[in-house]
């Protein structure tokens, strides 16, 4: 009425014509809203179909319906006769389908961009645990299936859907007694129009920490109780724009001005269904219901700037309007009621379909393809202490790029009491950095418990379902929700340690050096040739190399070091183990041999203690070639020896030919060491066997100590430990076959000769009673 008043009120907008209108009440029936249709065809009360029987004026379009049920079945009805229908409340997407709805337009976005809006709002509070509560009607239930359907894309998750129906309402306490054992503390209202009636159902359940995110349209009266308990709710709304002046016309409003109109005494007498008790039955109630105005009466008990549908009611009258208008514009013709009378009704459709204009108040309306852009009002449901309602707009959500866009004020949202800051609802808690969610079998997405991420696996976001593994350079932090770098680890010349070695190794090397040398000065001397001087050269020669090996296991791992450090040092010392065993066989052969033509005689040449040390090198050189060619070493790392750290190593290659290549020297070695124990006792005047049996011995328990401590250690310390026994059992043989003979050089001169070496035996034994006398030690003879 407001509107089509303005209209007939203004020069410039169909001038000469007086708009006028026909109200139906459908009470949300399909089959009243097509009687309601054929009525006004018709002009008569009972209605014959293709007859028009208006009596003044015509009809150019309809208004209406707010329910999508109501619409479709009066829309396929208008659309036979090609009258255009502008609804303010439909939002099913089957009016989308220009093709079915040629002439449908509506003032209203469609439901998808409704429910874009609440997944949106719960995404910005981050409430992943709802319910649902909605009416029996067409509308709820079809805007249930796409809401449930983007709360799972969404990974929101619903504990319940209740559909309110009239066998409820007669049910309402044990029903509400159900409710009220849900966990979830959000419950989302849509399309409930007997509201008063409806909430009394879930009375029982409003008195717990629910917040209620309203979505639909239904206007909230002040002082009705089951409203009351939505304070600090929030209401996703349709947009409302300012329409000046509609104030002063509601207020003003009254029986005795519009007395043809039977409508408004309805209206009238409906407003006060929700006033207090209190102020029922007293003179200041019933004067004022007299007096015929709302002027008198408080302002916070009769909102007129809160209404649901009022502007999209405005907007579509005021659509219809201007396409008329710019109908006759085009034709440029004088608009007058015998040019309505011979104008066709689809021409109005290609001004329906891209409208554009501005309202007094400034809104911009547009019309795109037969709807108007989205946008909605969030408003805040607040009442007062004394039980006195406020609606507070908090945010606006609108249409952008095929996505809805929300901008919200937080500060301004008063929640419940109940709530001192802004709730968050959710089936389980956040998982923070370092956890990853770990579902509940048989439970929905939402609800998980927290596991802490797997060893050496981080997360860094919130709620994350699978934990992510640092890269190999990398290693989490102590809360596992950062990758830090690793410390690189490997025996270096810098540390302590691997200076400790080389010290070692050059002081070692040194002395082997030394006595080298000191062997080849007194080459010709008896003690030096008793024994196989080309051996005893050879022998030195090798242990100086293997002394020198450790500097290729110390350092930064390369591919030239950990191609040769094995390599070298197994042949080296192949060729060391392999002089003792010629040594050895040179003894037992020298005294086996009684006889001088004895074909054992011919052994006795000096060709087979060099075959011996050839063959077993040979060997040796073999295996380790074959190894370097088919799976030869390479540097590596490892990242799991120790924690944070990549240990910095020399990768194998093949494990066997390197397990190979040990056994191959200690069956060299214990041979060796059979060999020397059982020629211990023969008469040589320096015993050799017995020295070599000793060095073999301490050769052995070295080697044979090494493996659990090689097996027992991490990192760096793996290498050091091989060093040490390479330096120990190198040492050993050093020691034990050449300290004796080199103490006799230097410090017991006269003793080395010819005919001393004929009449007295030197065992061992008698050389340490030698030696250890100048220590102060004595021991039995």
């Amino acid at each position: 009425m407001f509107v089509i008043e303005e209209i007939n009120n203004r020069t410039d907008l169909l001038p000469n014509i007086t708009v006028g209108f026909q109200i139906f009440d459908t009470c949300n029936r399909e089959y009243e809203a097509i009687q309601s249709v054929l009525d006004i065809l018709s002009g008569f009360e009972y209605p014959i179909l293709n007859f028009n029987c208006h009596r003044k004026g015509m009809v150019v379009g309809f208004i209406g319906h707010r329910t999508t049920s109501s619409s479709l079945a009066s829309a396929a009805l208008t659309g036979i006769y090609q009258y255009p229908q502008i609804s303010y409340g439909a939002m099913g997407e089957s009016f989308n389908n220009k093709f079915q709805f040629p002439s449908f337009y509506r003032t209203v976005p469609d439901e998808r961009d409704q429910v874009q809006t609440i997944i949106l709002l719960l995404k910005h509070f981050g409430w992943n645990w709802v319910g649902i509560v909605l009416s029996d009607d067409e509308d709820s239930q079809t805007i249930n299936t796409e809401l449930k359907g983007l709360l799972r894309q969404n990974e929101i998750c619903v504990e319940f859907v209740v559909t309110l129906t009239n066998h409820l309402i007669g049910m309402d306490n044990k029903y509400a007694y159900s409710l009220s054992r849900s966990t979830c503390n959000v419950v989302i209202l849509y399309g409930i129009r007997e509201a008063a009636e409806h909430f009394k159902v879930i009375s029982g359940i409003l008195s717990l920490k629910k917040i209620f995110v309203l979505i639909g349209a239904f206007q909230i009266f002040n002082n009705c109780q089951p409203f009351i308990a939505l304070n600090g709710s929030l209401l996703v709304n349709l947009h409302s724009g300012k329409i000046p002046g509609l104030k002063d016309y509601l207020l003003d409003m009254n029986p005795e001005k519009y007395p043809d109109n039977p409508m408004l005494l309805n209206v009238w007498e409906g407003e006060f269904s929700c006033v207090p008790e209190s102020l029922v039955n007293t003179s200041y109630f019933e004067a004022c219901k007299e007096s015929y105005s709302f002027r008198s009466m408080d302002p916070s008990y009769y909102d007129v700037e809160n209404f649901c549908y009022t502007f999209s009611v405005y907007s579509a009258v005021y659509v219809l309007a201007y396409a008329l208008h710019n109908t006759f514009l085009y034709k440029k013709e004088k608009i007058t009621e015998t040019r309505i009378q011979r104008w066709e009704l689809w021409q109005m459709n290609r001004y329906l379909r891209t409208a554009l204009f501005t309202t007094k108040g400034g809104e911009e309306i547009q019309i795109n393809e037969g709807k108007v852009s989205s946008r909605f009002d969030l408003l805040n449901i607040i009442f007062t202490p004394n039980k006195l309602l406020s609606i507070i707009k908090v945010g606006y959500f609108y249409g952008h790029g095929g996505q809805m866009v929300l901008h919200l004020n937080d500060s301004s949202i008063q929640w419940n009491p109940k709530f001192p800051q802004t709730p968050q609802f959710l089936c389980s808690e956040s998982c923070y950095p370092g956890y990853q969610k770990l579902q509940h079998e048989g439970a929905q997405p939402c609800c998980h418990h927290c596991v802490p991420c797997p060893e050496n696996e981080i997360t860094n976001k919130t709620d994350m379902e699978r934990c992510n593994k640092c890269s190999e350079d990398h290693r989490p932090n102590e809360k596992r929700d950062t990758c830090i770098h690793r410390t690189i680890e490997f025996l270096s010349y810098g540390d302590t340690l691997g200076m400790c070695l080389v010290f070692k190794v050059l002081l070692l090397c040194f002395g082997a050096v030394i006595m080298f040398g000191i062997f080849v000065k007194h080459k010709d001397t008896p003690i030096v040739k008793a024994n196989n001087r080309s051996l005893s050269f050879i022998l030195l020669i090798s242990l100086i190399l293997t002394f020198l090996c450790p500097l290729l296991f110390i350092g930064h791992p390369t591919k030239i070091s950990c191609l040769l450090r094995q390599a070298v040092f197994e042949t080296t010392f192949s060729v060391a183990v392999s002089s003792v065993l010629a040594k050895t066989f040179t003894v037992v052969l020298a005294f086996r041999v009684t006889k001088p033509i004895s074909k054992l005689n011919k052994w006795m040449k000096k060709q087979f203690s060099v075959f011996i040390l050839i063959s077993c090198f040979f060997m040796q050189l073999v295996i380790c070639v074959t190894w370097l060619v088919i799976s030869p070493p390479f540097p590596g790392y490892k990242t799991e020896v120790e924690v944070g750290k990549i240990i910095l190593q020399c990768n194998e290659g093949s494990v066997t030919a390197f397990y190979i290549v040990i056994c191959y020297i200690g069956c060299l070695a214990v041979f060796s060491f059979i060999v020397a124990f059982l020629a211990r006792k023969l008469p040589d005047t320096f015993n050799e066997a017995q020295y070599i049996t000793f060095s073999m011995l301490v050769f052995c328990s070295v080697w044979i100590s090494f493996i659990p401590a090689y097996l027992s250690t991490k990192g760096k310390n793996t290498v050091a430990v091989e060093v040490f026994a390479i330096l120990s059992s190198s040492s050993g043989l050093l020691g034990c076959i050449f300290i004796p003979k080199f103490y006799f050089i230097l410090m017991k001169p006269e003793l080395n000769t010819n005919k001393f070496l004929q009449n007295s035996p030197l065992s061992p034994s008698h050389i340490l009673n030698i030696i250890l006398p100048i220590l102060h030690i004595t021991i039995a003879p």
